[in-house]
């Protein structure tokens, strides 16, 4: 906050003769277009709000500090205008005045407040400069206020005419509160104001509408003032008897606050009751807005208190505005309204199917919330989280939800948020400080039961100013969310019928007390045959719409489809295929214009003499994209499936990962060289993929003779050895237990020289007593081996109850083989299996 002190000390209405004695007005000023009126005699405070406004009290009066350059001319707008620059849309006569007082502040952003003075009119001539603010060609119309003027004679019409209006003037000062201080200063500038000066003193003081004003403003002849003024001031009087009267009466009970405009003090606040002016008090709607809204008790309470202490402030206080947006928060909050549900279990069911294709156990999850809430209207929301990778349509299913519940849908995206105060908002003691994501939605959406979809909630960290997961933890919890507080509300409100959905890539980055309260419900990705549905029914015709296309200017074959899946797309979800359909759609969107140019070249030559020579007219449509078009549109594939399957030398196995992404197959290098019997990591590997490495190269050191692998006897299989274990992909980091088989299956290739089976991926994690224990994410892994053309799938035996969840059609393109140890990997892993597996002893898994 800051104070200009140019001409700080400034007293009553007229500026001192010395200060009077030094100001001339210059022909050139500089320009202040507001929405309100000046009247020479009289202060304002003015807000500076617009651009070439801040420009002119940045440049003009920040920047010089003589009492000459402390004049502006202050011009109203028109009413019913809005431009600032068009001279057309300011008022042609204007008010000079001298800027007393400049306060306001620079951060966070510029705002001013300006207490002006005016001293005369002028007629606006002309705009001299636009840029960077506003200079006018100006005449001055009558003395400046506070200079000597001499007696003049006047008519006897006009003498009365002025003896009435001070008459007036008196009589509505002494029916004000003398005990105001701003009253009794009135009444005392009132005594010695010259007549000339009273008829705009007493304008800016009473109540009227802008166009009475301007009509004020315009009388320049004396007389033509008085007549212009004495009806709003009898008006004004009339007004406060009838309101005199009526409280007398006990009619109104209800004291309202009027904001007057006093000479030389700005803004001043006079207890005076005046429900028949015209427009009306803001502080007066606020408390109205306060009183109508279905607040608790304690919310009241507080809206109430806060609203006294904003009718004890000033406007140009900072604490006002901040005071008056806080109780406007609490007014728009919905703290008793609610949309009313639809709650039609067939109908949802339908809804649910037509938007989304397969989600099973997602909308089996979804349809058992809707019966229970129907059967038992007073359900509290649960906490749905979906767990998948991306764009496998989590958000969607989230507002699918939203609409066939019939509640409004507000979506929060918390990725990279870390900070506590974007959950739970700022204190009101800070600067700019703000209502958290979650109050700012109800305030949004208007209704205290929407659909919040929490967006990216594994994307949260921890930052300097708090962990944002810890403060989730009071909004998820049913028991404790029906009194959240927020910082800046400050207010318990009740979070209890919100149903809260939140997406997740991976649990993993989840704060375990977060995790615990919500319902994890997975969201694998889809196969190719789902895909394919999708693609079909909702990817293309949606591309479609989107580039102005039909069904009937573009066909795309099933072939190209199914060959935009296998070979130009390898992910969980759909996001790229719905890429490159657009794609697709763009090309064909060039094609298409291209003859409609075509045409109407033919129609425009159509009546010309065309010397015997035949006009090509373009082909019909649709045009039709299979498998040519496709690459010709496309390019060459992106992925072949059928290279990943084929392994040319021993050493190399595939395996199956889990990631944020969906599955993956990854391959696993080995290869030895001579040494000093060391292991070699390489590939950005995690510490349990390496202890896995490790126990993998001793397990196999351990039992190298029975499996046939050549040593020496009294010596080490490492002897003057080194074995180098590669997972390509190096820039990807990877982790996990469950590339224990995959590890083992390659070492045995590299030390018995054999090729491992092509169109093979393996999963499982082992021990060092060559057990093979479960792992997780089966569903991920056995689509990602599907997507990857692999025929062969091995898994740990405790698995076997995992596959329910995969798709028949899935299943039926793959034979799994489900082992419990080492050795059932090996037989299945090498063609014919390995000669040397009957002498192992055979183990028995008790874990």
């Amino acid at each position: 906050m800051f104070l200009w002190p140019t001409l700080e000390g400034i007293g009553d209405v007229f500026l001192s003769k010395m200060a009077m004695s030094e100001i001339k007005l210059p022909r050139r000023l500089p320009l202040l277009v507001i929405e309100g009126v000046l009247f020479p005699g009289a202060s304002i405070r003015i807000p500076v709000n617009s651009y070439k406004n801040m420009n002119m009290v940045k440049t003009h009066l920040l920047s010089r500090s003589t009492l000459a350059s402390a004049i502006i001319g202050v011009v109203p707008r028109e009413p019913g205008s809005s431009g600032e620059d068009d001279i057309s849309a300011m008022h042609q006569i204007g008010t000079a005045g001298i800027v007393v007082q400049v306060t306001g502040t620079n951060w966070p952003r510029p705002a001013y407040t300006l207490l002006v003075t005016g001293l005369c009119r002028f007629r606006l001539e002309g705009l001299v400069k636009e840029s960077p603010y506003l200079i006018g060609s100006v005449r001055q119309l009558d003395k400046l206020s506070g200079e000597e003027t001499e007696s003049i004679e006047v008519e006897a019409e006009l003498n009365d005419l002025m003896e009435q209006f001070r008459e007036q003037a008196i009589k509505l000062i002494d029916m004000l509160d003398l005990s105001v201080p701003a009253v009794v200063r009135l009444k005392r500038l009132l005594n010695s104001l010259p007549i000339q000066s009273l008829p705009d003193v007493c304008a800016a003081i009473i109540r009227a509408s802008h166009a009475e004003r301007l009509q004020v403003l315009d009388a320049v002849d004396l007389a033509e003032r008085l007549k212009k003024t004495l009806p709003l001031l009898v008006r004004q009087i009339e007004g406060l008897q009838l309101l005199q009267k009526a409280r007398k009466d006990g009619d109104i009970s209800r004291p309202v606050t009027l904001e007057k405009i006093t000479p030389s003090r700005g803004r001043q606040r006079l207890d005076i009751d005046d429900d028949d002016f015209e427009g009306g008090d803001e502080i007066a709607i606020l408390e109205k807005k306060v009183r109508d809204t279905e607040m608790p008790d304690h919310a009241k309470k507080v809206a109430m208190k806060e609203l006294q202490r904003l009718k004890k402030m000033l406007p140009h206080m900072p604490e006002h505005a901040m005071t008056r947006n806080y109780i406007e928060l609490m007014t728009d909050l919905p703290w008793s309204k609610q949309s009313s549900e639809m709650l039609d279990i067939n109908k949802s069911r339908k809804d649910l199917d037509a938007d989304h294709y397969g989600m099973e156990k997602l909308k089996k999850r979804v349809l058992e919330y809707l019966a229970v809430r129907q059967l038992k209207n007073t359900l509290k929301g649960p906490i749905l989280c979906f767990v998948g990778p991306p764009g496998v349509g989590k958000t969607s299913v989230g507002r699918s939800i939203a609409q066939s519940l019939g509640r409004e849908f507000h979506r929060i995206s918390l990725g990279g948020v870390c900070d506590q105060a974007d959950i739970r908002g700022h204190r009101r003691t800070y600067i700019g400080s703000m209502p958290g994501r979650i109050i700012q939605g109800l305030r949004t959406v208007g209704v205290k039961n929407p659909v919040f979809l929490l967006d990216e909630i594994d994307k949260m960290s921890a930052g300097i100013h708090g962990d944002p997961a810890a403060a989730l933890l009071e909004v998820l919890d049913p028991e404790q969310n029906s009194a959240f507080i927020d910082h800046y509300l400050n207010v318990p409100f009740d979070l209890s019928q919100v149903l809260f959905i939140a997406t997740a890539n991976t649990i993993k980055s989840i704060a375990p007390a977060l995790l615990d309260r919500m319902e994890i419900i997975p969201v694998p990705g889809y196969t190719h045959e789902e895909k394919h549905h999708i693609a079909r029914n909702h990817l293309i015709p949606k591309m479609l719409k989107e580039h102005g296309l039909t069904s009937e200017t573009v066909h795309i074959t099933d072939e190209a489809v199914q060959l935009l899946i296998r070979k130009y797309t390898q992910e969980a979800g759909v996001r790229s295929l719905e890429r490159k359909v657009g794609a697709l759609c763009r090309a064909v969107a060039v094609r298409v214009v291209e003859k409609q140019v075509i045409k109407e070249k033919v129609a425009n030559s159509s009546n010309v003499q065309n010397n015997g020579n035949a006009i090509c007219h373009p082909p019909e449509l649709p045009i039709v994209l299979d498998e040519i078009a496709l690459e010709d549109i496309l390019g060459p594939p992106l992925y072949d499936s059928e290279l990943t399957t084929k392994i040319g030398q021993p050493g190399i196995a595939i395996g199956l990962a889990w990631t944020a992404a969906g599955g993956e197959i990854m391959f696993v290098e080995a290869t030895k060289m001579d040494g000093d019997g060391q292991l070699i990591l390489t590939g950005q590997l995690g510490d349990v993929m390496k202890e896995s490495a490790k126990l993998a190269l001793n397990w196999i050191r351990t039992n190298a003779e029975e499996y046939g692998i050549p040593v020496q006897k009294g010596t080490d299989l490492m002897e003057r050895t080194d074995v180098h274990i590669h997972f390509p992909a190096g820039a990807v980091g990877k982790d996990g237990p469950s590339a224990g088989v995959t590890i083992v299956t390659a070492l045995i290739s590299l030390f018995t020289g054999r090729l491992v089976s092509s169109g093979l991926a393996m999963t499982g994690e082992i021990t060092l007593s060559g057990l093979v224990l479960p792992v997780g994410g089966i569903k991920e892994k056995i689509l990602a081996a599907h997507r990857t053309g692999m025929k062969h799938v091995i898994l740990p035996k405790k698995n076997e109850k995992d596959l329910s969840e995969i798709p028949s059609a899935t299943l039926a393109d793959l034979t799994i083989h489900f082992v419990s140890c080492i050795d059932d990997v090996l037989q299945v892993a090498f063609q014919g299996g390995l000669p040397d597996l009957g002498k192992v002893r055979s183990i028995t898994s008790k874990l």
